[in-house]
């Protein structure tokens, strides 16, 4: 019996959407197509607000709000300043695309998407930026600032991936924003989930 010899020749390199989108359960526990995927998703987003890259904010110190607009879209707003390059210019990163550096869980779930909208503000600077996945389609455009800085990311989940007949649950008081490995106590940061479908909106529950 020969023994076969493993070489780079079995080492398939992959980009990061493809590989989120071969086996999204290594990222948020669910598979695809499987009914849990969508919320799974927001809670993604959600949690990574609560619990942001160390270099950027501490744990439970931001500010956050999701809306979600429909089935399988939802916006997430944040009160995190991006980062600029230069005083005018924003710092690019995931394919040059506006997403920060270090949101890395972001990027997961954009894999996901069909179409993305990312805009940063700050310093009477902001930048709109539309996106297939984390692939950007358009280099950042300018846009009038909102008051203060911060950062908005729209998410339109891909059918093909979350299915065709997958929607967010109506119950929004037992999301899981945490995790099992959050031991840190409440702190001032918190993350409101808004619905805003016709079935409940303006309905909403503060998780902190």
């Amino acid at each position: 019996m020969v023994e076969h010899e493993y070489s780079a020749a079995d080492i398939i390199v992959l980009e990061l959407d493809e590989a989120i989108r071969k086996r999204p359960g290594m990222y948020f526990g669910v598979g695809l197509r499987d009914p849990r995927l969508p919320v799974s998703l927001m809670c993604a987003v959600g949690g990574h607000v609560l619990h942001p890259p160390a270099r950027t904010a501490e744990v439970h110190s931001l500010q956050g709000l999701i809306e979600i607009s429909g089935d399988r879209s939802f916006t997430v707003m944040l009160d995190l300043p991006p980062s600029w390059d230069e005083p005018d210019l924003p710092a690019p990163d995931h394919f040059y695309s506006l997403n920060g550096a270090g949101w890395w869980l972001l990027a997961a779930v954009m894999a996901l998407c069909e179409k993305v909208v990312v805009e940063v503000w700050r310093d009477d600077h902001a930048f709109r930026q539309e996106l297939a996945g984390i692939r950007p389609l358009s280099v950042p455009e300018r846009i009038d600032p909102p008051p203060g800085s911060g950062t908005r990311v729209t998410f339109a989940l891909d059918p093909e991936y979350v299915g065709h007949d997958m929607a967010f649950p109506s119950d929004l008081e037992h999301l899981d924003l945490h995790g099992p490995d959050c031991a840190v106590p409440e702190g001032p940061g918190r993350v409101i989930v808004r619905d805003l479908r016709a079935a409940s909106p303006g309905r909403e529950v503060v998780y902190r």
